[in-house]
């Protein structure tokens, strides 16, 4: 009887605690920070709230699209689109569909951006050139919109074509994707230069000069 109660007496302190040590407890471990979009704050621009009527079998259905413009005023901006039987319900939607869609604006020291681009989309056409320091953003519409919520303080933007408040707003975003697109590639063109020249400076320090 007394060598069961010293068995039973040596019950591990782990054991009592749960089985296993805290140490070694999966939960201790350093989980990733990862940032969702509803905690990061946007400044949200309803632009347009229409309603859109859809011929059915029935008759007509009554539908309301909002279109709102989402950014940080920190080189981050996106365009959203929502339908609903509501226009709260439209407006909630379109908000979240501006966050899923943000694209990164590159600016310069200037709040400005680097070179001339043109864009179109449908009937649409833009054109943005960059500005001096205290210019201001000289555009209108919903181009404005979406240069002063990317966070861009000196430009010069003009619209031709078709006056749609949507299709503008969505030839001004692809007008700055594509700007981001060609400064990406002319580091890649930049980098890919200075190898090939290096390669060529190495050849020519291996060979000896003939006397």
């Amino acid at each position: 009887m007394e060598k069961t109660s010293i068995k039973t007496s040596k019950v591990p302190s782990s054991k009592k605690e749960g089985g296993f040590n805290k140490s070694t407890n999966p939960r201790n471990v350093r989980k990733k920070i990862i940032t969702r979009l509803s905690k990061i704050k946007y400044d949200e621009k309803i632009i347009q709230v229409t309603r859109v009527t859809k011929v059915v079998k029935g008759g007509k259905k009554l539908t309301f699209r909002a279109v709102v413009i989402v950014g940080d005023n920190k080189q981050k901006v996106g365009v959203g689109v929502g339908r609903a039987d509501d226009v709260n319900l439209a407006m909630d939607k379109a908000i979240l569909n501006g966050k899923k869609n943000l694209i990164t604006v590159p600016l310069t020291l200037r709040y400005s951006v680097p070179h001339v681009i043109k864009a179109k989309y449908g009937a649409c056409s833009i054109m943005i050139r960059p500005a001096a320091l205290g210019t201001g953003v000289i555009a209108g519409g919903s181009v404005r919109t979406v240069l002063e919520l990317a966070g861009i303080k000196n430009i010069v933007a003009k619209q031709f074509g078709s006056s749609n408040i949507l299709n503008n707003a969505k030839a001004t975003i692809l007008a700055l994707t594509s700007l981001n697109e060609k400064i990406e590639l002319g580091k890649y063109q930049s980098i890919r230069k200075q190898v090939f020249y290096d390669k060529i400076m190495r050849k020519y320090k291996n060979v000896k000069s003939i006397n």
